[in-house]
């Protein structure tokens, strides 16, 4: 069943699932036209690897966001202990089309050709999704870092699991302008909201406004944030 129908059967629609804003998330202004791309539509209206409950045998789970305030990311993760490559990879979310469009091609991604190791499921980038669906407009890049979050979550989950704490890759931030008390994780949103140059991420943040000593590492980290996101 397509997550389209499954929004139809589970909230009584009869028109497009109520995660999707037709008249900005869809479409142009007008209503007229499909701004994304025919691969974009084929993910959002047939999701792959999407799960309406939890998988009986999973050993790596990862969750960002929450329903509560926002977008969330739920990813179950079947890793073959022997070879650690993936064999399965469910996911639910509650987000716009571009998210379950970018979740959907990640989970083909990982699982194709017989499964990414671990390791090499990690080395995907943001951009790599977005290529694979022929684009993503600028202002939902952003929608594309949920999977990528919540597969770092799940392979640190299976770490933790098999008792090899020491692969476990940080989730936490790190303070960069200890004046202000803004984290890596604040520069890492800005850029995903758009920001591309120091001027622009401390107009978000006022990063080094204060502590200029830190403009430094924050140049960067905003430099690996773009490359990361963007390309």
């Amino acid at each position: 069943m397509s997550l389209f129908n499954i929004f139809k059967k589970t909230k009584g629609q009869t028109s497009e699932p109520q995660s999707v804003d037709s008249t900005i998330d869809g479409r142009t202004a007008d209503g007229s036209d499909w701004v994304y791309s025919d691969e974009v539509r084929r993910h959002f209206f047939e999701p792959q690897n999407f799960t309406t409950k939890t998988p009986a045998d999973y050993n790596g789970l990862g969750m960002v966001g929450s329903p509560a305030c926002g977008d969330m990311m739920k990813i179950w993760l079947t890793i073959d202990p022997k070879t650690e490559r993936i064999r399965d990879f469910k996911w639910q979310t509650f987000g716009c089309a571009s998210a379950i469009a970018s979740t959907s091609m990640l989970s083909v991604m990982v699982t194709e050709n017989g499964g990414r190791t671990v390791d090499e499921a990690l080395q995907i980038k943001p951009t790599d999704i977005i290529d694979r669906l022929s684009g993503l407009p600028d202002r939902k890049i952003h929608c594309s870092v949920l999977g990528d979050k919540a597969l770092q979550a799940a392979v640190n989950d299976y770490f933790r699991r098999t008792r090899q704490e020491q692969r476990m890759k940080p989730e936490g931030s790190r303070v960069i302008d200890r004046q202000l008390n803004i984290t890596d994780k604040d520069i890492e949103k800005a850029v995903v909201d758009g920001a591309r140059t120091l001027e622009a991420v401390q107009a978000k943040t006022k990063v080094g406004t204060g502590d200029r000593g830190c403009l430094a590492e924050v140049e960067d980290l905003i430099r690996f944030y773009v490359e990361k996101y963007y390309g």
